[in-house]
Formats: structure tokens, sequence, C-alpha cells
């Protein structure tokens, strides 16, 4: 990752060539048509209701935080006593760790997943004699495939605890630690943060796959034991069999590096980071920048540098409630995030207007995805909205319909294509 040399009171940051790191998806097998098909609209009901706020009063008395990867303990395990080892930054990989062979004959064909088992517990749910026998045979290769080299590398509780600790470092008058297993508790910490993946599900249906991570948190007052903010959090995208196979498993690839990208960032948002605000956001063409008719949500540029520009409408004061209804448009500042189809590209922050020329130039001939998030502050605290998407409701860009075409965390975010042979 490399920062923009150039500082012109705007935080930027270029990012080159981050590599998401992959994750186990399965380490099991459940199959039954009608039974998936009910487990299959439980879920995806799950996935689009569980946006959960930690109450303000909680986030200003919570101020010293330790991050641990992995489940919480039971709540009377959580005494305040700094002398009790506790469940740290080694167990997500150490724990229950080898490898283990998955067999299933369905439909004629065998099913064979030899993957790494971590701390990740998962189900394939589905009707997968529904799909053809070619286009299952090259998914369960390519999948086999992938999981083995997921298990190859680093993800965990740990890698997605840390995920949440950046978040939270990055807040002001937040204090966060994240601590190895063996690392004594700071007596003056004021609560433990427990990170873990919770479940993760490939549900075929005919020709279709939908696959779902989930990830839960629990912030746990040391004081007195008391859960402040308790919940799961969901990522799920879709796509046809040989979409999701095509292109070396591109798709797959994409999902499961943009599912531990959202996770961590959806948990730190509802500990700490979001407030509710009703407003609008939407991309406004600009002189580099031009929308097309049929959808302004596509923008078009014959330049490799071009200004965003967006509009934010912020709703009557009669719905918004408490600090909100004082907010001025003048006192909001912006972060803004640029992605290819595989990762971040760009992002900066503390944007005091609602424009941004990028100081870097974009590759040509590709096209991007590019939103905005605005940023209040409170007192001391900052706090942010939701990101700019062109269909916010129900969710918050963590279910999406076409994997090969836009991972489901981007897929509704502005699209910006920048022209071949232009400057």
């Amino acid at each position: 990752m490399n920062a923009c040399a150039k500082d012109t009171g705007v935080t930027r940051k270029l990012i080159r060539g981050v590599s998401f790191l992959l994750v186990t998806l399965a380490s099991g097998i459940i199959v039954g048509s009608a039974a998936a098909a009910d487990s299959s609209q439980q879920l995806a009901t799950v996935v689009q209701g569980t946006a959960k706020l930690m109450p303000e009063e909680f986030r200003s008395s919570t101020k010293k935080v330790v991050v641990l990867p992995g489940a919480a303990p039971a709540t009377d395990a959580v005494t305040g006593s700094y002398e009790k080892e506790t469940l740290g930054l080694l167990d997500g990989m150490d724990e229950g760790r080898g490898y283990g062979t998955i067999n299933k004959d369905i439909g004629g064909i065998p099913i064979n997943f030899p993957i790494r088992v971590l701390t990740v517990p998962g189900a394939i749910l589905g009707g997968l004699i529904g799909a053809s026998t070619r286009e299952l045979q090259d998914f369960r290769d390519a999948l086999t495939d992938k999981l083995v080299e997921a298990a190859d590398t680093t993800l965990s509780n740990d890698a997605l605890a840390d995920d949440v600790f950046w978040r939270l470092h990055a807040m002001p008058n937040v204090k966060a630690k994240v601590f190895a297993r063996t690392t004594p508790i700071p007596q003056d910490t004021d609560a433990l943060l427990y990170i873990s993946f919770s479940d993760s599900t490939i549900d075929v249906q005919k020709n279709e796959a939908i696959l779902t991570m989930s990830a839960s948190a629990i912030l746990r007052r040391i004081s007195d034991g008391v859960s402040l903010y308790e919940n799961q959090v969901h990522y799920q995208d879709r796509d046809t069999l040989s979409n999701w196979t095509e292109n070396d498993s591109s798709a797959g690839k994409n999902f499961v590096a943009y599912a531990r990208h959202y996770l961590g960032r959806e948990i730190a948002a509802e500990i700490y980071e979001r407030v509710q605000v009703q407003s609008e956001l939407q991309p406004q063409k600009s002189k580099t920048v031009s929308l097309v008719k049929k959808n302004t949500w596509q923008g078009v540029s014959k330049t490799r540098s071009p200004t965003l520009v967006w509009k934010q409408d912020l709703a009557g004061d009669d719905s918004q409630t408490g600090w909100a209804k004082s907010i001025s448009t003048a006192e909001i500042a912006y972060e803004l995030e640029i992605y290819d189809s595989h990762q971040i590209v760009y992002a900066a922050k503390e944007i005091q207007e609602s424009q941004f020329t990028l100081d870097i130039e974009l590759e040509a001939c590709q096209t991007y995805r590019w939103s905005v998030r605005p940023s209040f502050r409170i007192g001391q605290d900052v706090r942010y909205g939701e990101w700019m998407r062109s269909n916010p409701d129900p969710a918050n860009g963590n279910v999406g319909n076409a994997a090969a075409e836009a991972a489901a965390y981007i897929a509704d975010f502005a699209s910006l294509e920048i022209k071949c042979g232009r400057r």
C-alpha cells in the first residue's frame, strides 16, 4: 500500500496491489432440495435484516477496547481478572487445524472436498441434482481448488480481528488494542471485543450458487460482564455455476476477498462508526465526467484523473433525530473510495467539498466503482453516514445478484468508465 506523497490537507492513499486473503468456505455438506429452498429463503431474510448499531451511551463510556480473535466465553467467565490467559492472536490458526476430506456422492457425481479445518463451521446446502453434470463437475473442481488454496493462506479469526482493530484504531478517542493469547489485559480496559467467523454456506439452486459468509462480534464490558453489543453480520453473493468458475474462478476469488473486507468494516461501523442520518447521496456530472442518460449512476470520462462530484440532500428536520436536526452541509466532510473489480485502488479522507479531483491516473479502458460517505463531528467524536449507493435498502452492500459482473459490496456504487487511449 503506497501513500501519495502530495498532501494538501486531504489524506490521500493510493492502494495498489492490495491482496485480500482467501477464506475457507465450507466444512460440511447437507443435501436436500425442499429443505434447501426453505433454508435459502430463511438465510436471505436473515442476511438482509441484521444491521444493528451500538447505542451512543455505550460508545461514549467505552473507549479502551481490546480486540480478541475467537468466540466469546460464557458470560460468567468474564470476571475482570487480568492474570488469566485470554484468547488472542494465535488461537484462530492453531486450534483444530488439520486436513480433512469430506466425501459425498450426489447424483452419481463424487463430491470430494479436501479442506483444512480452521475455526469456520459451514455447510453446503442445495439441490445439487438440479444442476447439469458438467456444470456441477466444473464448479466442484474449481471450488475444491480454491478451498485448498484458501486453507494455505493465513486468513482466520485473527485476520478478521486485525481488520476490525485497524478500523477502530483510526477512530478519534477510541483506544483499541489487539492482543496475543498470553498477553495480560491492561487493568484500565473498558471492554473486550470478541471477533470470529461464525458460519459459511454454499447454497446450490439448480444452475445457481449462493455463497454466504457470516461473522459474529460481542463487546463485553469487563467490570460486570454485560454485553454492550452482540450481532452477526453476513455477506452474500450469487451467480450461475459457470460464472463462478470462469476466468480461473475470478468471481469466487472476489467473493472471499470482499466478504472479509465487508465483514470487518461492518462490525467496526456498527460498534463505533455509523450513525443514522436521513439523507440522499447521488453522483453528479462534472467537467470531466459525463453521466449516461438512461442510468445516471454510470459515468464516463476521457481523462484518467477525473473530477468526481456528488450531491447530498439532507432530509427535513422533522425526520431527523437528536443532534442530526442541526446538521449543516458546510460542516460535513467526506471519504472517497474507488475500486476495480478485485479491490480498493484509491482512497481519500477529510474532503471538505462535494467534489474531488484525483491526483493519480486510473488505468484506461477500465471500469471502476466509486462511492463517498459523509463524516460528522459530534463533540470530540467523529461519526459516519452510509456509503453512497444506488440501492441502499434493504441491505447495505452485503447482498449481490451477479457476482461475475460486480461483487456485492461494490455492485450499487457509482460506476466510472475510463475511455481507452485518453489522458
